[in-house]
């Protein structure tokens, strides 16, 4: 399940991955559920057409993340448990993303043997190291900071991991480790550009705030899927993850009560 809201985290913002941002955001805090017209009109206003954001809808029932009940002649629209559950995994992460990380000094790393001929294994497995925040040192060895993660990875027959908890020693340097295994600059960018296309960014009315805050949502929600999430004593002083995490925070708090309240006109009585 987990594997989803990472698959829909990360890309474009196609109507069904920004229908998931409306859902944890908007959905998820209403028990109660919203009407089918409500999510389409949303998706509207975000700028997808109408059978792309009726489409979307109409999919994710289809799929078992919305239930419908059937109200003279509307739908009301609620998450299912199975979505419920995912959005809440996803709204701790994704809140809970940014913030200081300490270090204990500890790598753990992980050795990877799969058969040469399981090459669908093999991607399957390298993509689930990646998005638990594990960088490549080649040779099929993985390494992160952080050894609670190991918990996080599980092999599937026939593959083999074999992991270590130690120490960096005399050898190479932390900064070469680094570099090796994640791709900072890239990383770099995305916080930069997180940061300007929010920082100057005034929505002005109900409307503009909902369509803002889910436009902020949306682009935060990447990084706990391509972010390592390294402790800071490992990042450079000038790392851009701190302010873009204030950001997201200040602006979140300051465009919620709008959006929150524009969503409810989407409800009719």
């Amino acid at each position: 399940m987990d594997d989803v809201l990472r698959r829909r985290s990360v890309g474009a913002p196609a109507a069904r991955s920004t229908l998931l941002t409306v859902l944890g955001e908007f959905l998820l805090p209403r028990p109660d559920g919203a009407w089918q017209e409500a999510l389409i009109g949303g998706l509207q206003l975000l700028g997808f057409s109408p059978s792309a954001a009726r489409q979307a809808v109409v999919r994710s029932a289809r799929e078992d993340w919305l239930q419908s009940e059937r109200v003279g002649r509307r739908s009301r629209m609620r998450l299912t448990p199975r979505s419920a559950d995912l959005l809440r995994v996803g709204a701790r992460r994704i809140y809970g993303f940014g913030g200081p990380v300490s270090w204990d000094g500890r790598w753990l790393l992980l050795v990877l043997r799969v058969p040469e001929q399981r090459r669908e294994l093999r991607h399957r497995l390298t993509t689930q190291l990646a998005w638990a925040g594990f960088g490549s040192l080649g040779g099929g060895l993985w390494i992160t900071p952080h050894v609670d993660r190991e918990s996080e990875i599980q092999a599937e027959a026939p593959a083999e991991l074999l992991s270590f908890r130690a120490e960096l020693g005399a050898l190479g340097g932390t900064e070469r480790v680094i570099g090796e295994a994640w791709d900072l600059p890239d990383l770099r960018e995305h916080y930069e550009q997180f940061i300007e296309d929010f920082a100057r960014l005034r929505p002005r009315g109900d409307a503009a705030s909902f369509a803002a805050q889910t436009a902020l949502v949306h682009a935060w929600r990447r990084f706990p899927f391509i972010d390592p999430d390294l402790p800071d004593d490992l990042l450079p002083a000038d790392w851009p993850r701190r302010r873009a995490h204030d950001l997201f925070r200040d602006r979140h708090e300051r465009w919620a009560p709008a959006a929150q309240a524009h969503f409810d006109t989407l409800v009719p009585a």
